[in-house]
């Protein structure tokens, strides 16, 4: 991340100059000189700052929308500024008609990953009804008109704008311009407070209940009773005097009820102050017939991978507690738990023998045992390798291993993805976790998970040793909700030592889950990625990435596909978080439950997007791989700068891909069981699409 303006100089006049680099709509960089007036809180309440602007390239008139350092360093403060751009962003991308896209403020550029974030809008038109005494009756009707013909445009889209009063609605004497867009909720989600009194329902100052499209509903009601009396309305009922006024009685019908579900909804509204108006509104945006061709092929890959014959399962993975042989991740090679080969380390961190036949306590017994570590000697020509003895007396571990080249973020991910593990994040299904080794586990956390935490950025991948095979990153223990217990094991290896490292390779045998990780700057020819292809350094590759084929291509197989689990992730996501489809899943709360068919839901979308813009090599290992679901991530929520992300981390969704791996591995069960989960039932079907998204939410403020 670099700065994107130069150091303001300020005028005789009080003017400001400045050079702002940022990004167009159509995701071009533009650089342009601009000259901005007296800065001002759009909200008292909200960090938002707004200046006027000249950009002095074309002389354009302009408004920016920005935070300043400190207030960027909140991530509250950041959430409100990312879903106002998004929600700008997907207007402008689904209003082509002029006349309806000048009932929302006009998007000209963005720059959001900087210290100082900010939007720019070409400048209002009119001024705020606020400003506005007594409204002849004439101008009532066209008011009310236009103001919810733009909640009905957003209803559409499954918006809500939340914050609506005389400040955010803007009136040129002939049309309404809305504004406020920070305050955009999302229908079906929880209701958070927001809003004053008494232009926010009741249920929204309370924080009760869902959002709804008649929570707007009666924003609009509060602010033209207030434009035709020239004073507000009541909180939390209908002004006593609504039938005096025959325009108001006319048109806000049931508009003032307390209660969400006894209001109109917009285009019951509107339809009420000008018939048959509702059905006219259309969203052109993309033809739906544009993604069908996706759609199609993803479903028939599904149905292809259920016609093939499941492949046996290779390990009886039972999960039960058990003293049998299980396989070495290190030299493939059967090892049972010899009690004459354990070890300890000792302060200087060197491997000290253990005789645990002369501790009789059997609770020091456990914890002495589960501290230890046993020599593997299965393969005498094999380096010196050590396996955690809860390795050896909980079942058959599940290997989980990243793939990917070494500039996808991988161990970002996995870092993440274990930290919200300890964080509780697998406790709504069902799971409990403890280390395998305790000692090995406060290491990670120290030298991993902290780190990331105060934003610091990871060092690339140390996976393989000089002894050239792969190490353990991490290792837990998992529960399930019938009490079993499966130890569970990451491995994270550099794209680089997955291709010229046989023993990498040769440890891959016994992989039983892989995360391949996919980098948007190097799949994605978007125009909005440019700019952090040039300041990484990279190229588009149409041929895929290179570590995924060779992992592939060495892989056991067995009939028609590969039978490993996978999960292929799209990563730093945040850098897509305005391209459709990722803005539909990015911003949504985590799941408390797995559903398959929203689990399939993502993978299409994600399916679609790559083979749009990425091409078939991208695609790989969905195509090789039988049981295999695709997922949209962040693990940092930013780019860094300079070796740091300057505002903190913020990970998105980053559990979702080993929760799908459980899942096809039988660790948490799912409605069809584990091979429905992965490839679908005879009788699957796509799930309604989720409400889309356009930020990440944020705090909200009353």
């Amino acid at each position: 991340m670099t700065s994107t303006s130069h150091p303001h100089v300020v005028q005789p006049d009080g003017t400001r100059r400045a050079t702002l680099a940022f990004t167009v709509p159509s995701g071009r960089r533009r650089v342009a000189p601009v000259r901005f007036g007296r800065e001002s809180r759009r909200d008292p309440q909200l960090p938002q700052r707004i200046r006027n602007g000249l950009l002095d390239d074309e002389g354009q008139q302009c408004v920016q929308v920005r935070l300043t350092a400190a207030d960027a360093a909140n991530p509250a403060a950041r959430a409100l500024l990312d879903a106002e751009a998004g929600t700008a962003l997907r207007l402008h991308r689904v209003l082509d008609d002029p006349e309806h896209a000048a009932l929302f403020p006009q998007i000209i550029g963005y720059e959001l990953d900087t210290t100082e974030p900010f939007l720019l809008y070409a400048a209002p038109r009119g001024t705020a009804a606020a400003r506005t005494h007594v409204m002849s009756a004439s101008d009532q009707r066209v008011f009310a008109r236009d103001l919810l013909r733009a909640l009905c445009l957003l209803d559409g889209q499954g918006l809500v704008l939340r914050g609506i009063s005389p400040a955010t609605v803007l009136w040129d004497g002939t049309s309404v311009q809305l504004w406020g867009l920070e305050g955009v909720a999302h229908i079906g989600r929880p209701r958070t407070r927001w809003g004053r009194a008494p232009y926010c329902p009741p249920e929204q100052r309370r924080g009760e209940g869902f959002v709804d499209s008649r929570d707007a509903v009666w924003s609009a009601a509060q602010v033209l009773y207030q434009l035709v009396t020239g004073r507000p309305g009541p909180a939390d009922r209908a002004p006593d005097d609504l039938a005096a006024h025959r325009v108001l009685a006319e048109t806000l019908r049931g508009a003032f009820a307390p209660r969400a579900a006894d209001r109109p909804t917009p285009a019951g509204l509107l339809d009420l102050l000008a018939p048959g108006a509702a059905r006219q509104l259309t969203l052109t945006g993309p033809a739906d017939d544009e993604y069908r061709p996706d759609r199609e092929a993803f479903d028939q890959a599904l149905r292809l991978k259920r016609q093939a014959p499941a492949a046996e399962a290779r390990d009886g993975n039972s999960g039960g507690r058990g003293t049998g042989s299980v396989l070495c991740p290190y030299c493939l090679e059967p090892i049972q738990l010899d009690l004459t080969a354990l070890y300890v380390t000792d302060s200087r961190m060197q491997y000290q023998q253990l005789d645990v036949k002369g501790i009789t306590n059997a609770l020091r017994r456990q914890d002495v045992m589960r501290s230890a570590v046993q020599k593997c000697t299965a393969d005498p020509d094999f380096p010196e390798h050590f396996i955690p003895v809860p390795y050896l007396t909980y079942g058959r571990p599940l290997t989980v291993a990243m793939v990917g080249q070494s500039s996808t973020g991988k161990s970002h991910l996995l870092t993440q993805m274990i930290a919200e593990i300890t964080d509780g994040g697998l406790e709504p299904f069902g799971l409990k976790w403890q280390s395998v080794n305790p000692e090995q586990h406060a290491r990670f956390v120290r030298e991993r998970v902290q780190p990331l935490r105060n934003g610091k950025v990871l060092d690339h991948t140390g996976g393989i040793g000089l002894d050239g095979f792969a190490r353990f990153v991490e290792s837990l223990l998992i529960t399930d909700a019938r009490g079993q217990v499966r130890p569970v094991a990451f491995f994270d290896l550099g794209g680089e030592d997955l291709v010229r490292t046989d023993a990498a390779l040769r440890f891959l045998l016994g992989v039983d889950a892989l995360v391949f990780v996919v980098d948007p700057a190097l799949a994605l020819p978007l125009p909005h990625l440019d700019h952090a292809r040039e300041r990484w350094g990279l190229e588009v590759n149409r041929d895929g990435d290179l570590a995924f084929g060779t992992v592939l291509d060495r892989l056991p197989k067995n009939g028609p596909y590969l039978d490993v689990a996978a999960a292929m992730v799209l990563g730093k996501a945040d850098l897509l978080r305005f391209q459709p489809p990722v803005d539909r899943w990015l911003g949504e709360a985590p799941p408390t439950t797995l559903d398959p068919a929203r689990v399939r839901e993502e993978s299409r979308d994600v399916h679609g997007l790559l083979r749009r813009h990425a091409g078939q090599a991208w695609l790989r290992p969905f195509d090789a791989i039988r049981r295999c679901t695709l997922h949209v991530a962040s693990a940092t929520g930013g780019q860094e700068d300079h070796g740091r992300y300057p505002t903190g981390v913020g990970p998105r969704r980053v559990l979702a891909p080993l929760v799908s791996l459980l899942a096809m591995h039988g660790v948490i069960e799912v409605p069809g069981g584990a091979e429905a989960f992965a490839v679908g039932g005879a009788a699957a079907r796509p799930s309604a699409p989720p409400p889309e998204a356009s930020g990440s939410g944020g705090e909200e403020t009353e």
